[in-house]
């Protein structure tokens, strides 16, 4: 039977694991304020158009 442990060749490094989130972070202070001005213009907009 095999081994569940992963196989490594001699001579290779293991590569970092990268996270896609770790890119996102920084914008987030920009993007959170933007998307919520935006909602509330839709859902007001809604408001007034249903009134």
């Amino acid at each position: 039977m095999s081994t569940p442990e992963p196989r490594h060749s001699h001579g290779d490094e293991p590569q970092e694991f990268h996270d896609g989130v770790e890119d996102i972070v920084p914008a987030i202070p920009i993007v959170l304020p933007v998307a919520g001005g935006v909602l509330m213009f839709l859902l007001a907009f809604i408001a007034i158009y249903m009134a």
